[in-house]
């Protein structure tokens, strides 16, 4: 079991990840967005988005520096495993709240706007609970992880961050998450499981950006030529394009 959860598991999900974004923009393209909702409520929204976005942004750093940064590197920059938990409680746990805050912002937003409802996916409530789960086990390993690693009793940049850097290896170490704190292993199972359901729900977004609007040609309006003697000028105009005096 140890073996397909934290071996097979993993690859799966990232196998998913990969090549269900390439089915969902070959096949779907035109569903490729967000499904915006913004023209039926704003208020909710201009409160809940921003502390989401900019708190799951905080959250991928803490990610970024707890996962794929060694433990050799900050020890090597004299930075003590005390130092090191301590800044990771302090910018953690705030990054957590904010993105945990704006997520049941929307969410109710979502559940509560008849329109906003009508327009969610069965896939996106799904996301939604998935989601919700890892940010509450994530702040809760921050908390008791930052806890055990001080008191000497667990530390998972010993654990859980060198085996998730040796998936990208392809020499994952089963052992290592068999012998992580169930919390960690939830999280880290729930967190392979929402890239396994990434390209299937609105969440695609992630990878959108407005670069054609770059290089697009300008939209030119002309009004039309109403000039006595010319082709247009000598017949009726259509209703749509009558001038205001």
């Amino acid at each position: 079991m140890s073996t397909f959860l934290w071996v097979i598991f993993p690859y799966i999900c990232l196998a998913t990840f990969v090549v269900g974004h390439f089915w969902r923009y070959r096949y779907d393209k035109f569903g490729w967005t967000t499904r915006s909702s913004q023209l039926y409520e704003d208020k909710l929204l201009r409160i809940g988005s921003p502390l989401f976005h900019f708190g799951i942004l905080g959250v991928a750093v803490g990610h970024f520096m707890g996962l794929v940064v060694p433990q050799d590197w900050t020890d090597g920059v004299g930075i003590s495993h005390e130092l090191y938990h301590f800044v990771a409680l302090a910018g953690g746990i705030p990054a957590g709240v904010a993105t945990l805050a704006g997520l049941i912002i929307l969410v109710y937003r979502r559940r509560t706007t008849g329109p906003v409802f009508r327009a969610t996916t069965v896939n996106d409530k799904v996301m939604y609970a998935v989601l919700g789960t890892i940010i509450v086990l994530g702040m809760w390993n921050t908390i008791a992880g930052s806890l055990l690693t001080i008191g000497g009793e667990y530390n998972y940049r010993d654990g859980v961050s060198p085996w998730f850097r040796q998936i990208f290896w392809f020499q994952p170490d089963a052992s290592l998450m068999a012998g992580a704190p169930l919390g960690f292993q939830l999280h880290a199972f729930l967190a392979f499981l929402l890239f396994a359901m990434w390209p299937f729900t609105r969440l695609v977004h992630v990878f959108s950006a407005p670069l054609g609007y770059v290089t697009r040609p300008y939209i030119v309006y002309r009004s039309r030529d109403e000039r006595p003697g010319t082709a247009t000028g000598s017949r009726a105009q259509k209703r749509g394009w009558e001038r205001v005096q």
